[in-house]
């Protein structure tokens, strides 16, 4: 479902974001790693993420009926992955627009794929 702003423009237009040029090993990538695990270690984040994806953007109160969860408990979640940039957020009037963060998402992948690169214990 496509959402629109008060004013008619269309709610989370894409960013124009720049390529990811993070490092993917080393200490600040380890951090930021561990970040995003724990902003998706919550079943309700993994929900929420889910949720954006399949409907391309999500009011928060539409977010609350689809989660069944209190508007409280699903603004604290947004706002956790907001924080660590996996979802955008557009006001438009009182409400706001949550869409997922493609070039952060993409960074995501890269990290997760140095994980796969590391060998193992001997």
């Amino acid at each position: 479902m496509k959402h629109r702003t008060t004013d008619g423009g269309e709610c989370c237009p894409p960013a124009n974001e720049k390529p990811d040029t993070r490092p993917v090993e080393g200490q600040r990538a380890d951090l930021e790693l561990a970040m995003l695990a724990r902003a998706i270690g919550h079943p309700a984040r993994v929900q929420i993420l889910r949720t954006l994806v399949r409907r391309t953007s999500c009011m928060c109160g539409e977010m609350v009926t689809e989660l069944g969860l209190a508007q409280s408990t699903v603004s604290q979640h947004l706002k956790v992955l907001k924080a660590v940039g996996l979802i955008r957020g557009e006001v438009s009037g009182p409400r706001t627009c949550y869409c997922i963060a493609a070039g952060r998402c993409g960074g995501s992948r890269r990290s997760w794929a140095g994980c796969e690169s590391t060998p193992g214990p001997q």
